[in-house]
């Protein structure tokens, strides 16, 4: 009896190791994707910084004439010409 409950622990062991494992994958899947959320201090909301994000961001940095930069990686002044422009260019959430 006893090498029969040790197996199912070690069988409920693994599949609770295994169920830990996925979580971290499902969790970390939109940081695998470079989505993430953004703070508007100007509009004082959030923005999803995911692909439709990113279109109008290119957009902006065309426009404006800006070499191509990550968004995290512009000062702040820079951000908040993005998110002035961004209010007035389409579904801005």
């Amino acid at each position: 009896m006893r090498k029969f409950y040790g197996r199912i622990s070690r069988w409920v062991g693994s599949l609770l190791l295994m169920g830990g494992f996925a979580a971290l994958v499902a969790m970390g899947g939109c940081a695998a994707h470079g989505y993430y959320r953004v703070y508007d201090p100007v509009y004082g909301d959030y923005h999803v910084w995911n692909h439709g994000e990113v279109v109008y961001y290119e957009q902006w940095e065309h426009e404006t004439h800006r070499r191509h930069e990550d968004f995290k990686d512009r000062n702040r002044d820079e951000q908040n010409e993005y998110w002035n422009w961004r209010h007035h260019h389409g579904d801005h959430h």
